[in-house]
């Protein structure tokens, strides 16, 4: 990689982690910003592309955190060229929205004995999307505002089926939320102890990224949790992603207030960004994964593998 490449890379690290950081410091959580915009009619969802595929990993935290500070309320975004291809112009005077793209290619390179060696150098892009709020002349679908969901209690079933699916053990009692490496198992207050359902929703969605630590899931190494703040706070803002992600994919607006926690992981989270400018694509991309993993246990997923 040139050093200019290595500079460009670093540079998109350090503006995204910036934004962040500065986010924090404002007592913002990015990634739960979205459901703090007042009152959203419609069903919640991943910000979506041009053609309904939803982004991933910190994409996500990125154009959720866009669409709050102008106030979109449409999901979907395309670049100035998607827009164009439709027959549509953005607005003059308009700006983009950030958005990443990562991914590796292969090098061969020649070793000292003459032989050829491939190298695989992973690399990451940015590049600029706008919302569809910013773009006129789009075809009427791109406008639709979904319908509001008339019966929020099959939501919630959707949610308790979603669990179930994974086989997790989930037990109820006492009045702290935790996943338990040595037995484990989910620990959860009682339901009625919460505030509302969703609440309850996002909680257990935050103590499933955790229950995918385990090797025989996805594998995150948390046998310094309870040793190192640092190492604690990276895993804290890996389910703390993951859960949004999670209430997004099933339609549910997480909790709108601060758990007690929330004001010493922020701190915490603080320390750890403003000393790695990588720590929060790491936390977005195991975020995914974890979530990923999740989604595999159910029907429809399962459905989808047998076709294939």
């Amino acid at each position: 990689m040139s050093r200019k490449e290595s500079g460009s890379r670093v540079d998109v690290y350090a503006r995204i982690t910036e934004k962040i950081v500065e986010d924090l410091e404002k007592g913002v959580r990015p990634w739960v910003q979205p459901w703090r915009a007042g009152p959203m009619k419609g069903r919640i969802t991943r910000p979506l592309r041009h053609n309904g595929e939803p982004y991933t990993g910190m994409n996500v935290l990125l154009l959720w955190s866009e669409a709050m500070a102008h106030g979109y309320a449409a999901p979907i975004w395309m670049t100035l060229r998607q827009a164009n291809e439709l027959g549509a112009h953005v607005r003059k005077g308009e700006t983009s929205a950030t958005v990443i793209y990562a991914s590796r290619f292969t090098k061969t390179e020649t070793a000292a004995n003459g032989s050829e060696i491939d190298r695989d150098i992973p690399f990451l892009k940015a590049y600029g999307v706008f919302n569809v709020e910013q773009i006129d002349g789009l075809p009427d679908h791109y406008y639709y505002a979904p319908k509001p969901v008339e019966d929020p209690i099959e939501r919630i079933e959707h949610a308790d089926r979603f669990f179930a699916n994974t086989g997790s053990e989930i037990r109820h009692g006492g009045s702290q939320a935790f996943f338990s490496p040595s037995s484990g198992h989910i620990q959860m207050p009682p339901f009625e102890t919460f505030r509302d359902a969703q609440s309850y929703v996002a909680v257990l969605a935050h103590e499933h990224i955790h229950w995918t630590a385990d090797s025989r899931r996805v594998g995150r190494d948390l046998s310094r949790y309870a040793k190192d703040r640092s190492e604690r706070a990276r895993e804290e803002l890996v389910a703390e992603i993951g859960s949004s992600l999670i209430c997004a994919d099933l339609g549910i607006v997480p909790e709108l207030e601060p758990r007690p926690d929330h004001a010493s992981y922020i701190q915490s989270w603080l320390t750890v960004l403003q000393g790695d400018r990588r720590a929060v694509f790491q936390a977005a991309a195991h975020a995914q994964r974890a979530v990923a993993f999740l989604h595999q246990f159910q029907p429809q997923a399962q459905s989808e593998r047998e076709a294939a």
